[in-house]
């Protein structure tokens, strides 16, 4: 876990705080903290917790996950995969099945695409050149679209 950066943290909120027009008491009573405890925050003197700081999210209509990488307790790719996660599980017009399968999909592609320290692979979201070439399935070299048992299988999968 990151270490808290709470100058930054502060500065975040206020901005946000003064984007969406609401004085310093007026945020505290929506998220549920004191005025003098909101005003430390901001100047960076307090270290909020985790659930204050969902408290304030909520009351600024923002995502928790936006504060939470503010102050460094949670990185930018978690906090990528989490509003990923959000957004499939909140969509209404897709059945809880469909969902959970959408969910196992991305959650096959992160670990198919993740490096391998050990093996010095590339850091994530650099071009490597390498993996599954475009319109196969991973792992087999068989093209998209082509069943499985055909012909092609006994080919040897293009790399």
């Amino acid at each position: 876990m990151a270490s808290l950066n709470v100058g930054t943290l502060g500065e975040f909120l206020r901005e946000q705080r003064r984007s969406a027009q609401l004085s310093l008491r007026q945020l505290a009573d929506a998220a549920g903290v004191s005025n003098p405890y909101l005003s430390q925050i901001e100047r960076g003197l307090r270290k909020p917790s985790a659930e204050i700081l969902q408290q304030l999210a909520k009351a600024l209509r923002i995502s928790a996950e936006t504060l939470y990488v503010q102050a460094g307790i949670l990185d930018e790719r978690e906090r990528d995969e989490t509003e990923t996660r959000s957004v499939i599980l909140a969509d209404p017009l897709i059945n809880e099945r469909q969902k959970q399968v959408l969910l196992q999909i991305y959650e096959s592609f992160r670990k198919e695409n993740a490096p391998d320290p050990a093996a010095g692979d590339t850091p994530l979201g650099a071009p490597t050149g390498t993996g599954t070439p475009a319109g196969t399935y991973a792992g087999t070299g068989r093209p998209i679209g082509t069943p499985s048992g055909s012909a092609d299988d006994d080919a040897e999968p293009s790399i």
